[in-house]
């Protein structure tokens, strides 16, 4: 019976584990899975590429309501997070930020002009890259895949998966593979 029990609870303990964001001095969410960096792209993204892990830039700033879902809603689950642990190398730029961000193109802005030279307008952006990028250009010009803003959990977890798996590199786009997810009962929630 105790044994039964034992199993019975290891079992819930994944589903629950999670650990909470916490509220940085610059008021954007933190969790355990954002790298601290330099933040210069070419070397985060060979520091990603050399653990195994896929570049993921998210872009917020202070008070955003869909930042604050995505970080207590969806990437809370214990299955979104999981998979960001596992499979990316996260670093979170603050949209009105004054850090230096070197880009690919080689050029050296604060945050908050980087993000204007990107063209961001809305938070949360989050930028997904491939593994290595041979070309001197702009971080969105070379991005496999974007997230504009905030995503149920399903669609989230499968924008995660078609840039981890290259997906994208078949030649199907993310809508159509959501879709085909969605068919197939997976990403509906």
């Amino acid at each position: 019976m105790l044994k039964r029990l034992v199993l019975a609870l290891s079992l819930l303990v994944p589903a629950v584990a999670t650990a909470e964001p916490w509220m940085g001095d610059d008021g954007l969410h933190k969790t355990t899975w954002m790298r601290d960096t330099f933040k210069d792209l070419n070397e985060d993204l060979a520091e990603a590429t050399e653990l195994g892990l896929r570049l993921m830039v998210m872009i917020e700033q202070r008070g955003c309501i869909y930042c604050t879902k995505m970080h207590e809603e969806v990437f809370t689950d214990f299955e979104i997070e999981s998979y960001i642990e596992e499979n990316f190398f996260v670093i979170q730029l603050n949209m009105f930020g004054d850090v230096d961000v070197t880009d690919f193109d080689g050029e050296t802005l604060s945050e908050r002009d980087m993000i204007m030279k990107w063209g961001v307008m809305f938070t949360p952006t989050i930028l997904f890259f491939p593994e290595d990028v041979t070309e001197s250009k702009p971080a969105p010009q070379v991005a496999v895949g974007l997230i504009p803003g905030a995503l149920s959990k399903g669609m989230t977890l499968n924008m995660l998966t078609w840039v981890n798996e290259k997906i994208y590199e078949d030649g199907e786009n993310f809508q159509k593979y959501h879709a085909r997810m969605l068919e197939e009962g997976r990403g509906g929630n």
